[in-house]
């Protein structure tokens, strides 16, 4: 009976890592992060706010912006990966995305970490035109198609 049960075992276990080591690797997505806002503001509706209210917009705007635009000649939304857009999946691609992703999430927490201490200061209208700039630069992204005809 033990050895039925050790080799039951043996072979259970030889199955799994036998299935396990055929999975490929998925493709990492070239855009990774937080890709969208919640809400589009006007400046009456920005004018209404706290301060602190127009803060954490700011940050999270600064947040798409990062994780899209340095990859905007590739994609414009999230699930975009090398093997869909025919990039060789070689070693060396994929170190250059991880890097390029590593790097951007280094920027965006150096960013906002100065952003936190310094933004406050900054004057509510210069404020609420940035977030108002970002908002456009962000709705623009919707009609980037438009600019790939010929």
């Amino acid at each position: 009976m033990k050895t039925k049960y050790a080799l039951f075992s043996a072979v259970f276990f030889l199955m799994i890592s036998m299935s396990f080591a055929q999975k490929k690797d998925k493709s990492q997505s070239i855009i990774s992060g937080k890709v969208n806002i919640s809400k589009y503001h006007n400046r009456e509706e920005l004018k209404s706010m706290k301060k602190g209210d127009l803060l954490v917009l700011y940050i999270e705007r600064i947040e798409v912006i990062v994780n899209i635009l340095p990859n905007i000649a590739f994609a414009t939304k999230p699930g975009v990966t090398m093997e869909s857009l025919g990039i060789p999946e070689t070693k060396e691609n994929k170190k250059a995305l991880e890097e390029n992703i590593e790097a951007s999430d280094e920027y965006f927490d150096s960013t906002i970490e100065f952003q936190k201490k310094i933004l406050p200061y900054s004057d509510t209208t210069d404020l609420i035109a940035a977030i108002l700039f970002y908002e456009a630069t962000l709705k623009s992204l919707h009609t980037y198609d438009d600019f790939k005809k010929e």
